[in-house]
């Protein structure tokens, strides 16, 4: 398995990916899945931020996909993102998760960011939450409630990761090494 930088020729596998824990889990709180227009727009504004988006491959197809997205749109808080990963489910199990998320932490440590906030549906499987705890990623709280999907409400974990920093507070450009 390969992780790469996305392209444009991954969408279509993307949104599938995507649409499968639309209709199927609380992983995202979307209650359709998105089309292919607007894929096409959020690629282009992920990447267009200089925000990264990776996919990693098994046998040639698309079998997980991870990005940043801005965590707010206020400009103090622009060294801060929102991490975003899901795995094709034949693929569950075999790893992906791991080499999506240490390529991503990788990248945007690259594209200068700071923070990276994992919101997490709490949906009684600890699996996202043990992923983003092995890399680092400590509990920064908990909302209750404030999502409604599949007849429930659900509550979010959320989790936070910092760069590394200098002794300036300036991030530890090293660490990519």
């Amino acid at each position: 398995m390969s992780v790469r930088n996305a392209t444009t020729d991954d969408l279509p596998a993307i949104a599938e990916i995507y649409a499968h824990y639309v209709a199927t889990s609380v992983a995202t709180f979307e209650l359709e899945a998105p089309d292919a227009a607007e894929w096409q727009r959020r690629f282009a504004a992920i990447t267009g931020a200089g925000l990264p988006f990776v996919v990693t491959e098994h046998d040639g197809a698309v079998a997980g996909y991870a990005y940043c997205a801005p965590w707010k749109t206020r400009p103090a808080y622009r060294a801060t993102v929102e991490d975003s990963i899901y795995i094709a489910p034949w693929a569950v199990g075999k790893g992906c998760g791991a080499r999506l998320l240490g390529a991503l932490l990788d990248a945007a440590q690259a594209a200068g960011v700071r923070e990276i906030i994992a919101v997490i549906a709490d949906s009684g499987d600890p699996a996202s939450v043990r992923l983003h705890q092995r890399f680092g990623f400590r509990t920064a709280g908990r909302l209750e409630r404030v999502g409604y999907k599949h007849q429930r409400w659900i509550d979010t974990v959320l989790l936070q990761w910092s760069a590394p920093v200098d002794g300036l507070g300036r991030p530890d450009v090293r660490m990519g090494e």
